[in-house]
């Protein structure tokens, strides 16, 4: 086989010649120094840093902000004369992808990506890694050439291109395929699932899927079986995102939703209910609550994993603007009444309840939550679970609460005129109480409340505020960028703009960081109606929500799709992202 040319052959001299240790230690330190990315004194730190962390040195110099990992590569590309590529640019072929297993790409981190004329072309992050080169031409039994990319786009690639826990689903059909009958083991004939899921590969899997969402900032991944394929799916920043997996995983249907299963303390035999549990599982030093919900389809049991970290936020914390962080910080302080928020499920109300309760928990009041689920543990608050097999449910854990002299009580929702009213009879006996509603906006609270049955004069009497709230996706600030929009569409959107002016916004053109989708995290927009005396009148003579919603605006407040015009125009959001969330009050025309 001839002898790559260049500083490539060079190298791979070297090795064979056996000075490639020495070599291969201090020969990145030397291409960065010699390209001017860092100094003798930089290079010396990160070599002493080395000796204790046992990383790489470019890791290490990276680790130490001497170097970015774009200046490290562009050095490698200028010395060892090998292409700097950017993945995202490169069209991967599924052909080439196929000829190296997905264990051997993920176990040395590169990915093919082409065929050129009987070679197969590698993407990198090391090129100093001949070893890993040497085994895929060994192992192909053909000529490899190789080029350069970021270990992040390469990440993102092996993940995009081999599938979430591809190398572990290829261990499982190595492991299954001898002893079992696929056919078999996807039909739950003949197998024991209890041993199965046990199984370490299946057991890591199903780890490797959690992790995935963790890492992605998901809040829920979704298990989906259908006909003939097992999707995966992660909800992130609101939006759900498709994983790639490999086709093979349908035939382990059952053993990973018995994994599951077992995880969260169900029952593995019961396939025709729904189940519910949760998990506790840690994960980079931070405790996470993993709550899991089971359902019967067509093709087997789909898997719902709601991941919560344990730890809530303040009020600070929420990216309030200042208004609406002064009025809701008031709100919380009052000595009685109800504050209800409202919204659809997702959008954020439990959230910002516990903050509220965060905010005021102290040793000197006494607070008593009752929760369908409770998604935050605080120290200091009596949390009680609803459990209707038991009869807890929301009006009576609330009847109970009554009894236990609380001063502060928050109620997951209120979904019945039974809770609702004993709610409202608590806070008209001193006590504050805080809950949510599903409605579109503040004002249907108060219709809601009245819709369930509950006396006008109870509701204008107790409510003190009601505060409807949306999540909104934050721009990417990795990937930021202005542009120009088109000043008749913002004028049909009713966009505030100055008259005749050019109107320049923000978005995120997409990056690695924001896995392309150009947004990064959320926060929220609220929409805060105070219920003072002319609301009250309102109220008493059963007005429409229209009618409230007019009455509230004459009074200052702002409507969700105006708080998130304040967003756009402080460039931490788009217009698009406020236009998916906040509806249009069509009653204001």
């Amino acid at each position: 086989m001839p002898e790559p040319a260049g500083a490539w052959g060079l190298f791979a001299s070297l090795r064979r010649s056996k000075r490639v240790p020495a070599l291969q230690k201090n020969l990145i330190g030397e291409l960065l120094l010699h390209a001017g990315a860092v100094t003798q004194v930089q290079l010396d730190q990160g070599l002493a840093r080395q000796k204790t962390t046992g990383k790489r040195l470019g890791q290490t110099l990276m680790e130490l902000g001497f170097v970015t990992e774009a200046e490290m590569l562009s050095a490698l590309e200028s010395q060892l004369g090998m292409e700097y590529i950017h993945l995202e640019d490169e069209e991967i072929q599924p052909s080439a992808v196929s000829k190296l297993p997905a264990n051997f790409a993920q176990r040395h981190s590169l990915i093919p990506i082409r065929e050129d004329n009987g070679t197969l072309v590698l993407a990198v992050s090391d090129p100093l890694n001949i070893q890993a080169v040497d085994e895929a031409r060994l192992l192909l039994g053909r000529d490899v050439s190789v080029v350069i990319a970021s270990q992040r786009e390469i990440d993102k690639a092996i993940n995009q291109h081999y599938g979430v826990g591809a190398e572990t689903v290829e261990q499982m059909v190595r492991d299954s395929g001898e002893a079992l009958d696929l056919s078999a083991l996807e039909a739950e004939e003949g197998v024991d699932l209890e041993s199965m899921a046990a199984d370490a590969s299946i057991v890591r899997f199903v780890n490797q899927v959690i992790l995935e969402g963790f890492h992605r900032r998901g809040t829920d991944i979704h298990i989906e079986p259908f006909e003939d394929v097992l999707r995966i799916r992660y909800r992130v920043d609101g939006v759900l995102q498709e994983a790639s997996t490999p086709a093979t995983l349908k035939h382990f249907q059952a053993a990973i939703v018995s994994r599951v299963k077992i995880m969260a303390d169900m029952n593995i035999a019961e396939k025709r209910r729904p189940q519910d549990g949760r998990v506790k599982v840690r994960i980079q030093d931070e405790d996470i609550d993993l709550r899991v919900s089971i359902i019967p389809t067509l093709h087997g049991e789909s898997v719902n994993i709601r991941i919560l970290s344990t730890k809530s936020l303040t009020l600070e914390e929420l990216g309030l603007e200042p208004r609406d962080f002064k009025t809701i910080s008031e709100l919380v302080q009052r000595p009685h009444g109800i504050v209800l928020l409202t919204g659809p499920t997702g959008c954020g109300k439990t959230t910002t309840l516990y903050s509220a309760l965060s905010r005021i928990n102290s040793a000197e009041l006494k607070i008593i939550t009752v929760e369908n689920p409770i998604e935050y543990q605080l120290a200091g608050v009596s949390q009680i679970q609803v459990n209707p097999r038991i009869d807890v449910t929301f009006a009576n854990g609330l009847r109970s609460i009554l009894r236990h002299d609380p001063d502060v009580i928050m109620i997951g929702e209120i979904r019945d005129m039974e809770t609702a009213e004993i709610a409202i009879r608590a806070a008209l006996t001193g006590h504050l109480v805080f809950s949510t509603l599903h409605t579109n906006d503040a004002a249907s609270g108060v219709t809601r409340l009245l819709d369930m049955g509950v006396q006008p004069f109870l509701v204008s009497s107790s409510v003190e505020a009601l505060i409807a709230q949306r999540l909104v996706r934050r721009i990417c600030p990795h990937c930021v960028a202005e542009y120009e929009p088109d000043a008749e569409y913002l004028d049909e959107i009713g966009f505030p703009r100055p008259e005749g002016g050019v109107v320049r916004l923000p978005r995120g053109s997409g990056c690695d960081e924001c896995r392309g989708t150009g947004f990064m995290g959320r926060e929220a927009i609220y929409e805060i109606l105070l219920v003072a005396e002319p609301i009250r009148q309102l109220v008493l003579e059963h007005a429409s929500a229209s009618q409230i919603k007019r009455k509230a605006l004459e009074l200052g407040m702002l409507t969700l799709r105006d708080a998130g015009w304040e967003k756009v125009l402080q460039g931490k959001t788009t217009i698009e992202e406020v236009l998916r969330v906040a509806e249009e009050d069509e009653f204001l025309e």
